[in-house]
């Protein structure tokens, strides 16, 4: 795993300031410590940061070029399974210097240009510049595992894996982009190609961008397909998937540094730790975090795994003084972000680094195979949607008044409230109330109305809507599937392994992210993913008999964070101090009176607004990084700068 970056001008007289590639490179330094290469053209510059994983020898440094030294790239990721590539491009009358999967990628540009993603299995972002005819090309993985920023002006086009090293640039200022943060309101993440900074764009996963003669093309390659759907009988489609995930583990297997696993004593991590030991790689180290609270621990699940597998299990406990390294967090995330497990899978990172440098993980599996509970939620409402609308509301408001106040959020009167009050909503918007952070009434109630005018009237769950009626799944919870395999996932879920991942310079892989395990899971059967109230149907059938069934057959947990007590205690005060300060408000986005309410309410458990807090504690906190003052090259230490 690596960090890219680089400078591409359209006037090929204009110099690479090679200072300012050497800087960016340096703010990357994390992601790939083990060493640094440059490389200057004709108005074009290309700078990497290596982390070293395969061929660990010096031909393996890059910018990589291919025999003439007219084609030269950039990567970060891996190729899986790139030795049959190579062997099939030497065959072709190439010639290689290296055993690296980055080198493949050189001499695949020359035979298939652009087309060449399609044969690219694996977690990727690269940049390749063709001097024989000023091109230059970047592409992103189909899942979005790995990032890609870029901010294109009349000047050319700079790109790095991640904003901060953009923003070195004195000629770039670091201003936020509102109407991103208005979609980050409402799904604590910034969606889509924007970014938090305004210029400053993303390439969507599974889209490649080309620059030539000036023109800037940027297209799509690949997409999830239901249709037409796989018609085998189940044993035979259970044994396929099951051939397809255990090669997709296999080929994440190979390494030339300590590699381990990932485990949360759930269906997924506990899949892929088991096809692991199957795979006779021995004995087996395994990492996990657990909570003091019992509601949040899955640690002792893990650990039951982890004894039936006989891994090497190492464990560590989230307290509430682990929110002193948000700091750190903010730091590397570069944008807003209030997912408050990336807090453990930060740590979890940290803990995993100190012991091996690769670790396969388990993401992917809720979406490729409907594990959340908001998809069997979407289905019971569904069912409910016969009643005339009006009933529904009624009965809404009947049932809900009896959940009583401050109910624990991981409680089932919880969970039945936030079920029931949306449950008169049309389909999209019930299913959007589950997910969001703020709707627009909650933005309007919040939101001074000077920062709701620079959002324009837009209503942010657009998106989701377009996203849904873009899929060709048959059911609804299908296309709410492909809805968050193309959002959630890209946005939230692998930007937060992402980030914690390469902050400690560990390189995570995902089997069951591999895209022919994504299509295949597609095409199957609805039943073998949501069968009745059984989530993960598939995956369930295939870990049977692998670890015990109180582990298969336990209610999901989720990774989640105690925070709605966090903020009732340790980090009451600093909750108040940050939010209601003058810094803060000073910012004309929020109105003080609401501001104080949420506060107020929630520490006196009246209503749970946990998430909604959290959610405007890492917007404050990463204004105070980015907007307010000069870049910082290291991560600050203590609660703020």
């Amino acid at each position: 795993m690596c960090g890219i970056a680089g400078q591409v001008w359209h006037d090929p007289a204009r110099p690479i300031d090679g200072d300012l590639l050497r800087r960016m490179s340096g703010v990357l330094r994390h992601r790939g410590p083990d060493d640094d290469g440059f490389w200057l053209g004709c108005g074009v510059g290309l700078a990497h940061r290596r982390l070293s994983i395969i061929d660990l020898s010096p031909r393996g440094q890059q910018p990589l070029a291919n025999e003439d030294g007219t084609v030269r790239v950039v990567f970060n990721g891996e190729i899986y399974g790139f030795a049959a590539l190579r062997e099939r491009l030497i065959a072709r009358g190439h010639t290689f210097h290296s055993e690296s999967d980055t080198e493949v990628l050189v001499h695949l540009w020359e035979d298939e240009g652009a087309r060449m993603v399609s044969h690219l299995p694996g977690m990727f972002a690269l940049a390749l510049w063709d001097a024989r005819t000023r091109t230059f090309f970047a592409a992103r993985d189909r899942l979005g595992k790995k990032p890609f920023f870029y901010r294109a002006d009349g000047r050319g086009l700079a790109f790095a894996s991640e904003p901060r090293a953009l923003l070195l640039d004195p000629e770039v200022r670091a201003e936020a982009d509102t109407e991103a943060l208005g979609d980050y309101l409402t799904y604590g993440y910034v969606p889509g190609a924007a970014s938090a900074f305004r210029g400053i764009r993303k390439l969507p996963p599974a889209h490649t961008l080309c620059l030539r003669d000036g023109k800037l093309i940027i297209e799509r390659y690949w997409t999830i397909r239901h249709q037409p759907r796989a018609t085998a009988p189940r044993a035979d489609l259970l044994a396929e998937l099951g051939t397809l995930i255990e090669d997709a583990v296999r080929v994440r297997m190979r390494s030339d540094v300590p590699l381990g696993a990932l485990l949360s004593g759930g269906i997924d991590s506990s899949l892929v730790v088991a096809l692991m030991a199957r795979a006779g790689m021995g004995r087996i180290q395994t990492f996990s975090i657990g909570f003091e609270e019992a509601a949040y621990d899955e640690s002792p699940h893990a650990e039951r795994v982890a004894r039936h597998l006989g891994t090497d299990h190492h464990e560590r406990i989230v307290r509430p003084d682990a929110a002193a390294i948000l700091p750190r967090l903010v730091w590397h995330h570069g944008e807003p972000f209030a997912d408050s497990s990336a807090l453990p899978t930060f740590m979890l990172a940290e803990m995993t680094r100190q012991s091996v440098t690769v670790a396969l993980g388990g993401d992917g599996g809720d979406e490729s195979f409907a594990g959340y509970d908001r998809y069997l939620m979407a289905r019971v409402a569904g069912w409910v949607d016969v009643l005339p609308r009006p009933l529904r509301a009624a009965l809404a408001r009947t049932v809900t008044a009896l959940v009583p106040r401050g109910a624990a959020p991981k409680s089932l009167p919880y969970r039945a409230g936030r079920f029931l009050e949306v449950l008169a909503r049309m389909p999209i918007r019930r299913y959007a109330a589950w997910i969001a952070f703020f709707d627009e009434e909650a933005k309007r109630g919040l939101c001074t109305p000077a920062f709701l005018e620079t959002l324009g009237g837009r209503d942010a769950l657009d998106r989701l809507d377009a996203l849904v009626a873009g899929s060709d799944g048959a059911t609804l919870v299908e296309r709410l599937q492909d809805a968050d395999a193309l959002m959630y996932l890209p946005d939230d879920l692998l930007v937060k392994v992402d980030i914690a991942s390469m902050a400690h310079s560990l390189e995570v892989r995902s089997p069951l992210l591999d895209h022919r395990v994504v299509e295949f899971a597609a095409a199957l059967p609805p039943a073998l993913k949501l069968g009745g109230f059984t989530k993960k149907v598939a995956l369930r059938s295939l870990l049977r008999g692998l670890v015990p069934d109180s582990v298969i057959d336990r209610p999901k947990m989720g990774f989640g964070v105690p925070i709605d007590r966090w903020l009732r205690s340790e980090l009451r005060e600093f909750a108040y101090d940050t939010l209601l300060s003058s810094r803060a408000l000073g910012r004309g986005y929020f109105r003080r009176e609401a501001m104080a309410q949420m506060l107020d309410r929630h520490v006196a458990n009246e209503k749970a607004d946990h998430f909604r807090l959290w959610n405007l504690l890492m917007l404050e906190l990463w204004h105070r990084e980015f907007i307010d003052g000069p870049i910082s090259l290291e991560p600050p230490g203590g609660w703020l700068r």
